[in-house]
């Protein structure tokens, strides 16, 4: 390979590998948390991401699962919903 080529490949192979270790970073600051707390009547599974608690999916022995949503405020109330907000992104990554 002729100089200004190799230089060339060794930079972008320099900037792929700075992209993919900012990117993974990244990632490791958003994952998401679940506790899964039981108590006699109710099992509570609570997502939290960056320590902020995004939803809390409630499952009574009977009747149907909810979800717990933050209202918004300041005072840390939470509105019923029969429905999950989380969005989980789902990549196809190999197809055959």
């Amino acid at each position: 390979m002729k100089p200004l080529a190799t230089l060339i490949v060794k930079s972008v192979a320099t900037c792929l590998l700075f992209a993919s270790v900012s990117t993974l970073s990244w990632a490791e600051d958003v994952e998401p948390s679940i506790i899964i707390r039981h108590s006699e009547d109710k099992t509570f599974y609570e997502y939290t991401v960056n320590g902020e608690v995004v939803e809390i999916k409630v499952v009574p022995k009977e009747g149907p699962t909810y979800y717990l949503i933050p209202a918004g405020g300041e005072d840390q109330e939470f509105k019923r919903q029969s429905q999950s907000n989380l969005v989980v992104p789902k990549w196809v990554i190999f197809r055959w």
